[in-house]
């Protein structure tokens, strides 16, 4: 019988929570892997991820990947921190995990359990790209 992704990362957040070591952490990460290895269910690993990261959060630990173009200084780090408690005020612990991308022009994009907050320049540009385009058809140019 296959077991909902749901109650795995159900299961896998309450026991996150409870290793206090980080030997332990690494023994529930190695086991989620031989299992979803084992089931045929590696393709599920972003999925099952992005659950484990809404459930967490549910029990008070918000998590969060800042993606931007440059390594980002611990004074915007500590910045989105207070950001996202403001988002989330019954959050116990923020942890914010910064991930380079490169192909971003500038800004920064936050990304949580189940949304996205695009700050980018590019998304900016694709913002304004639309204005025009919305304007073009509006006004029949």
């Amino acid at each position: 019988m296959k077991i909902p992704r749901t109650q795995i990362a159900a299961a896998i957040s309450k026991l996150s929570l409870d290793s206090t070591t980080a030997f332990l952490r690494k023994r529930l990460a190695e086991e989620v892997a031989a299992y979803l290895l084992i089931e045929h269910r590696t393709d599920e690993l972003d999925s099952l991820m992005r659950d484990v990261m809404e459930e967490r959060s549910r029990l008070g630990v918000v998590e969060v990947v800042a993606v931007s173009a440059h390594h980002l200084a611990s004074s915007v780090i500590d910045d989105l921190k207070q950001a996202v408690k403001e988002l989330f005020p019954g959050a116990r612990q923020i942890i914010i995990s910064p991930k380079l991308d490169p192909s971003l022009i500038g800004g920064i994009r936050l990304e949580f359990a189940n949304r996205q907050l695009d700050l980018s320049v590019r998304a900016k540009l694709n913002q304004l790209k639309q204005l025009i385009a919305y304007r073009k058809d509006q006004v029949g140019v």
